[in-house]
């Protein structure tokens, strides 16, 4: 009888251990009320931080580890997105894969951030046409990646939103057509898939055109409970003034559902990498943040590295980049980091 209290002891003692080093310890559940993200207490949450790169590439540069962290928590980040590419996934091997998000997600919990996973394929998901081949993917394959992330992270308070789809598009119907009610059946099923799977955080739904257009939400929202809709909102995606034109594109979803720009961002035309539809100025930057900070829209800046563009950041030290620099420090003006 000793031995077997002792036992039950030391198994609660290190399920309790697990969970505080899986991030559960710390942080509450995020939830939707209305047209906003709250925490258990109700409380309106606005999030704004950054995406990492691929975390595969990140342990390859030897920066996949708690100092990388530590600096975005020190640039005023509460929120952090890994975008997990399907190829990189398969190239490491799907176990090894979930040691670097299992390391990322309780570096992030440790630090009171929050995290989306993301499953970074960029194309047309009906046909199977993609615009490279590190984004190639399957539906069997995107519907087993979110049962395993469900079940493996479902319950933890850290993964706060899961974005099943980093940028659908047809490219001009070069990679085939794909209807809104078609897209619409695909992210209910994921959806419905990650929740019988024992998934509590929010899925993120992306519009079209490279995940910039929602304007199909008007009329034909999907049908389901406690979601939020995804835009990227890059400065050549439409022409200045902006202000009416995001509104018009994918502004007014925030009247009547949560809405989290997970990529956003700017770089000159001379800074490496530059290409469309990212190139711009800090005129830019001013606008899309107060556009989002008068509505009390969360967003996410592309991307903190220092090689994939718009980095964030130029070297090993983190010297923040011209649009590193703009958002390090708007991220410091925002009143929960003073």
């Amino acid at each position: 009888m000793k031995f077997l209290k002792k036992l039950i002891l030391f198994l609660f003692v290190n399920a309790f251990f697990l969970n505080l080093s899986l991030g559960q310890g710390g942080l509450d559940r995020i939830l939707v009320k209305g047209n906003s993200f709250v925490n258990q207490k109700g409380d309106t949450l606005v999030f704004r931080g950054m995406s990492t790169s691929d975390p595969d590439k990140l342990e390859l540069d030897g920066l996949w580890n708690k100092k990388y962290f530590i600096e975005i928590k020190d640039w005023g980040a509460n929120l952090v997105r890994f975008p997990i590419h399907p190829s990189r996934v398969r190239n490491r091997g799907f176990q090894e894969y979930l040691k670097l998000l299992d390391d990322g997600i309780k570096w992030a919990g440790e630090l009171g951030i929050y995290v989306v996973l993301d499953w970074h394929s960029i194309g047309n998901i009906e046909t199977g046409i993609y615009l490279l081949d590190i984004y190639d993917t399957t539906k069997k394959e995107t519907f087993n990646f979110w049962k395993a992330m469900a079940e493996r992270y479902g319950k933890n308070n850290t993964v706060a939103f899961y974005e099943i789809f980093n940028e659908p598009t047809t490219n001009g119907n070069r990679y085939g057509t794909l209807d809104w009610d078609s897209w619409k059946d695909f992210n209910k099923e994921v959806i419905t898939i990650i929740r019988a799977n024992g998934g509590e955080g929010i899925p993120l739904v992306a519009g079209f055109n490279w995940a910039y257009d929602l304007t199909p939400v008007k009329w034909s929202p999907l049908e389901m409970e406690g979601i939020g809709y995804v835009s990227h909102p890059y400065p050549q995606k439409r022409e200045k003034p902006w202000e009416e034109k995001w509104t018009n594109d994918w502004g007014f979803v925030k009247d009547n559902y949560p809405l989290l720009l997970t990529e956003m961002g700017f770089c000159g035309p001379e800074d490496p990498g530059a290409h469309i539809p990212v190139i711009s100025d800090e005129s830019y930057g001013i606008s899309i943040t107060e556009y989002c900070d008068t509505r009390q829209i969360s967003y996410l800046v592309w991307v903190f590295d220092m090689e994939w563009a718009p980095n964030m950041f130029t070297d090993r030290k983190f010297t923040p980049s011209r649009q590193g620099k703009f958002f390090k420090e708007k991220f410091k003006s925002y009143p929960y980091n003073k």
